[in-house]
């Protein structure tokens, strides 16, 4: 009895370490649900979506580069100014130092106040003159000594600041840098998943959508009213601008050999003589603004609700531009995008 008690738990004992050590059945997991693919125009849609945020984040960079730029420039101004002010004052402080010398040396008693101790009226007059001058050449230089200090405080309290905004345009800057890249890099990844027939018919599409804009635009019979003629000045913009095309945007980029959208425009101007801002939302904020039937060639036009980008009118209802990363400084409809107003940077 106690052998049949004993063989029935050491069965029951192995029969417990098979279960335990058997791998566990588990049910297959369902497929999970195919991911709906994307149209090509949705692709593009955000394929451009990612490069608008990349043009917004390259205003920002570049207005941050300008800004840094010159708060450097004036630091270095600055420091200029301190190491005179320093200069300055050393050679006071020896002009100081020489008149109490001399002052020692006559016994406390300038020469000035001998001449006005004598009993000759002619050298008394003259004497108290003297003395009068010396005063006042005194008071001017221990004012003047005051002045150069306080402007000296003044300067390092600038440069003190500067360095700050300085300091802070560079981390704006680092952080757009990182936005940019990160935008341009997502928007090039999802260009490089289509296939290259699937990228030419983006291209297609883009195309589409733009000619469809500006016919849209002609239609409007904007162009029956625009019909000015460009200035000297715009005239040699239009010829620095078009002889760009052909050269690849790249963001930040301000030629001789790339371009983003503002720094062409900018350089563009600059060759015809005229300094305009770096970004076009400095710009479109900066320059003076006209109605789009007062239009000439040589003017800048501001596209989108953010000014993220510009081109250059040429005439005839179109455009040179640098449109974004992937293509290369081209004649577009000035229609073909979301106009946000007109601005002339020779006015």
């Amino acid at each position: 009895m106690t052998r049949r008690r004993c063989a029935t738990a050491a069965i029951t004992v192995v029969c417990a370490l098979t279960v335990l050590t058997s791998p566990a059945y588990a049910a297959p997991a369902p497929p999970a649900p195919p991911r709906p693919e994307k149209s090509l125009e949705e692709v593009r849609k955000e394929i451009d979506g990612l490069y608008r945020q990349a043009a917004s984040a390259t205003d920002a960079y570049n207005l941050a580069e300008e800004r840094a730029e010159k708060q450097s420039a004036e630091i270095v101004r600055l420091a200029q100014a301190i190491v005179d002010g320093r200069a300055r004052i050393d050679d006071l402080k020896k002009r100081a130092g020489a008149a109490a010398r001399a002052q020692y040396r006559n016994g406390g008693v300038p020469d000035e106040a001998k001449f006005v101790l004598t009993d000759d009226p002619r050298r008394f007059l003259d004497g108290a003159g003297r003395l009068l001058q010396g005063h006042k050449a005194t008071r001017d230089l221990l004012g003047e000594m005051n002045r150069t200090q306080a402007d000296l405080e003044a300067y390092t309290q600038d440069a003190s600041s500067e360095w700050t905004r300085l300091e802070t345009s560079r981390v704006r800057q680092a952080k757009a840098k990182k936005e940019i890249e990160a935008k341009i890099a997502a928007a090039e990844k999802l260009e490089s998943q289509l296939e290259a027939e699937e990228r030419e018919r983006l291209l297609q599409l883009e195309q589409q959508e733009q000619a469809q804009a500006q016919t849209a635009w002609i239609g409007s019979g904007v162009l029956k009213e625009i019909a000015g003629s460009a200035s000297e000045e715009g005239r040699k913009a239009i010829e620095f601008a078009t002889a760009q095309i052909g050269k690849p945007y790249v963001w930040g980029a301000e030629g001789p050999g790339s371009y983003d959208c503002s720094g062409l425009t900018q350089r563009s101007w600059g060759a015809a003589g005229k300094a305009i801002p770096r970004t076009s939302q400095e710009q479109w904020r900066l320059l003076p603004r006209i109605d789009i039937r007062d239009m000439r060639p040589g003017d800048l036009i501001i596209y989108h609700a953010d000014a993220s980008h510009v081109g250059m009118y040429i005439g005839d209802g179109a455009i040179v531009h640098a449109p974004r990363p992937g293509r290369n400084v081209t004649i577009a409809g000035a229609g073909s995008m979301r106009i946000l107003g007109v601005v002339r940077p020779d006015k």
